[in-house]
């Protein structure tokens, strides 16, 4: 049977050397709050139930988690007492009986599946608790861990240590996984005997040891326990998330030219044998499928992109945005809540937006869906295979029937018929028929000129 695991988070920290109002953990790295990043990691390393203790800006970090974590329980830590004060807060959950209790932080956004994965195999191989550690380059400042016979059996902090300890280069990450039947009788037994008079959850490994528990350490990797203090600091935590992230993209396939200027958010999908151009930016919903091409410059969010489609350079996709199989959007163009349907092309300088443009519909350089009207957004209907010409202006509700053509520089504020011709530059003329009829004219003089 699967072990049970219960996931509590800390975050209660004011983060004051953030210089910002927002609380630190609602600082987001790659579109999603750091403690967003925690909590998904440890979702995916099989925590079934997540405590979050919240304190300075608590509200609002109820509010945001929330809304990502439905299921969440909220405890309150009320004096800024220390770490173990603040898991002490949590004693509701931990007192519901789990296997594996996982205590992370909520300004800690890089760390893995892996790790805490690790950590809890710990539990399942016997330990009673297990340590996260790491080995930075300069480990000065940091408490190190204290093996002996493959036991952890202390945490020295930095001031404390002796010389020889101090030569000592595996360090503490903080992150703690606990056997759940001994954690609330651990924290009981953490005293506040020191010179700020707090409770340290880092006690617990010596308490721990004293009880003849079995109490182990494991290694991670620097980056997965970085903590993020000040926006400085925050800065560096995402250029590590986009590294990451970004090497996974092209290892899975994914084409990128300069993946260094390609920005990408916590959860831009982007299929094996897409291609990226430099200096693009993915908010948040985006959805690349395979052969996409995503050219230069361009700036996409809440917008899926069908297979083999064409975007950019210097394209703006907005939320909505849905563009099928071999869709093309060109240079300087704007999309919003608007499908694009197979073959279709948005090629120069234009905005959609409100609207449906049917398959292998053409629109030229310069059209607008004129979509408010200052009270309301209204749609624009443009069939299969229509014909928009250059500079023209399509004022919602308005549909442009299938295999219409609208002249260039035209106001269309009237439905145009399938297969009409629409002249709207001073007052809009249909003309049944003659899209048509032009069509095939011109089907006659193409032939002509092949066979001459």
């Amino acid at each position: 049977m699967p072990r049970t695991c219960l996931t509590i988070v800390l975050a209660a920290g004011a983060g004051t050397r953030m210089k910002s109002d927002l609380p630190k953990v609602l600082h987001k790295v790659a579109g999603l709050p750091m403690v967003g990043h925690v909590t998904q990691r440890a979702r995916a390393a099989g925590s079934g139930d997540l405590a979050v203790v919240v304190g300075h800006g608590a509200d609002a970090v109820r509010t945001e988690l929330g809304a990502i974590e439905g299921d969440a329980q909220f405890f309150t830590q009320e004096r800024q007492l220390g770490t173990a004060d603040a898991v002490m807060a949590a004693m509701p959950a931990i007192e519901a009986g789990h296997d594996d209790v996982l205590v992370l932080f909520g300004d800690t956004p890089l760390i893995t599946t892996e790790t805490l994965t690790a950590a809890r195999a710990g539990l399942a191989d016997g330990a009673d608790l297990v340590v996260v550690g790491f080995r930075p380059d300069d480990p000065h400042g940091y408490g190190r861990l204290i093996e002996q016979g493959g036991q952890l059996v202390a945490i020295r902090e930095h001031k404390d240590a002796s010389e020889a300890e101090r030569q000592i280069g595996f360090c503490n990450g903080g992150l703690m996984a606990f056997a759940g039947d001994k954690l609330a009788n651990l924290l009981k037994a953490i005293g506040n005997d020191n010179a700020k008079g707090e409770f340290y959850l880092t006690d617990a490994v010596e308490i721990a040891r004293g009880q003849g528990l079995d109490v182990r350490a494991i290694e991670a990797p620097v980056e997965d326990v970085i903590g993020v203090n000040t926006l400085a600091e925050l800065a560096e935590v995402e250029a590590i998330w986009q590294e990451r992230r970004r090497r996974a993209l092209m290892l899975e396939g994914v084409a990128m030219a300069a993946p260094d200027t390609v920005h990408l958010s916590h959860d831009t999908q982007i299929a094996p044998g897409a291609a990226l151009e430099p200096n693009i930016w993915f908010g948040p919903g985006v959805r690349v499928d395979a052969g996409a091409r995503i050219r230069a410059f361009s700036h996409i969010e809440g917008a899926s992109i069908g297979p083999n489609a064409e975007i950019g350079p210097f394209a703006r996709l907005r939320p909505g945005t849905m563009l099928s199989e071999k869709a093309k959007v060109g240079n300087f163009c704007e999309i919003k809540n608007a499908t694009v349907a197979e073959g279709a092309k948005v090629n120069h300088l234009t905005y959609i937006g409100d609207a449906a443009i049917g398959a292998g519909a053409n629109i030229g350089a310069g059209t607008i869906t004129c979509n408010y009207d200052g009270f309301g957004k209204h749609h624009t209907e443009i069939g299969a295979g229509a014909f928009i010409g250059s500079n023209s202006a399509l004022v919602a509700p308005v549909t442009v029937g299938e295999g219409a053509y609208v002249g260039s520089g035209s106001v269309v504020t009237d439905d145009v018929p399938a297969d009409a011709l629409a002249i709207g530059r001073s007052r809009q003329v249909n003309k049944d028929g003659l899209a048509a009829r032009l069509r095939a004219k011109l089907a006659k003089a193409k032939a002509a000129k092949s066979a001459g």
